[in-house]
């Protein structure tokens, strides 16, 4: 009953993160660069702080944990999350030229096979006496094999798409479509975006031991690989307004209210993945293969709903019934591969 409860709790963060780039299509008069940097400060600042403080019993302070965890570690989640800020950048960007259902499924599969793979390789070059790459087992590498097979389906659906439907087709679903340009873009954002798991990883011990809760363990490690995001992304951000001369939107107080709620918004509902995937790791302490699998449990999350919202704002339309059948296999081959590992 535990692992049906945190694997719900796992997919409920992952229905909240798909959800989480409709907001931003409320945001007014505001560039990209603008409106992402102010959502980042919300979901990879200030919601994973107050996260992080979950995981502090009464009598200490989290900058304590900081000081009496090995700075290798601490400074490596924070390194691997600058890298995953790469993937969440272009992240974005692959939404603007694929959409949100075919640019979070390349983008989430690449991710969901190379972080959980990259962990325990990573890990065990660094700490070998952990014998990290024990937890890749034959059940781990089949459900991540079985994950990237559904991603692959739906990918070719993606192409088929592509193929059925005319350029003014094809921008009246996404205004600024391009498929090789999005293609290189979600790729790369999967790549760095596995960094993620990366950065969990090495800090999955910063906490304080079993004076915090199972379902919290992960949130300070969470908070210093989203300050690293934050980092790469503000600097990327701040750069494109000092070259698009988009400084000014900030000082358009007339859209402040409305432009502030839907970031803050769109940065709740992208940090409650990573919220809901410590909550849900706290619930599968007794099935270790699921908590291997956890990261990319939650990446296919993400691909099937980030279609159910494709299919819902129109994405699919005008594509025949081979491209949609195509896609349904995909999505259904995902949602298997969430419950395979515990049958094996």
């Amino acid at each position: 009953m535990e692992i049906i409860i945190g694997l719900l709790i796992i997919a409920a963060g992952a229905f909240c993160q798909s959800s989480s780039y409709v907001p931003i299509n409320k945001v007014k008069d505001w560039s990209w660069e603008s409106y992402w940097i102010v959502q980042g400060v919300f979901a990879w600042l200030i919601l994973p702080l107050l996260g992080a403080l979950l995981a502090v019993p009464a009598g200490h302070n989290l900058f304590e944990l900081f000081t009496v965890a090995p700075g290798f570690n601490v400074w490596m989640t924070i390194f691997f999350g600058i890298l995953w800020g790469v993937g969440g950048l272009t992240f974005g960007l692959s939404m603007r030229y694929l959409g949100v259902a075919l640019g979070q499924s390349i983008a989430l599969g690449t991710c969901a096979g190379l972080g959980t793979i990259m962990g325990p390789l990573l890990l065990d070059l660094f700490f070998p006496e952990l014998n990290a790459l024990d937890a890749l087992t034959i059940s781990v590498v089949i459900g991540v094999l079985v994950t990237l097979l559904g991603i692959g389906v739906i990918g070719y659906a993606g192409s088929l798409k592509v193929a059925s439907l005319s350029d003014e087709e094809m921008k009246s679903a996404v205004s600024d479509f391009n498929f090789p340009k999005g293609l290189a873009i979600a790729i790369l954002a999967g790549l760095m975006s596995g960094c993620f798991n990366v950065g969990l990883e090495f800090g999955k011990d910063i906490n304080f031991g079993a004076d915090t809760p199972d379902m919290f363990k992960t949130l300070p490690a969470t908070m210093l690989v989203t300050f690293g995001g934050f980092i790469t992304n503000a600097i990327y951000c701040f750069y494109q307004n000092q070259v698009n001369h988009t400084w000014g939107d900030y000082k358009k107080k007339a859209v402040w209210g409305n432009n502030l709620m839907f970031c803050l918004l769109a940065g709740a509902l992208w940090y409650s993945q990573f919220f809901g995937l410590s909550l849900g790791k706290g619930f599968l302490t007794e099935a270790p293969t699921l908590m291997t699998l956890s990261f990319c449990i939650l990446m296919a999350l993400n691909v099937t709903f980030s279609n159910v919202w494709g299919i819902i704002l129109k994405e699919w339309a005008g594509c025949n019934k081979k491209t949609i059948a195509v896609l349904i296999l995909g999505i259904a081959i995902l949602v298997f591969s969430t419950f395979l590992p515990q049958m094996i």
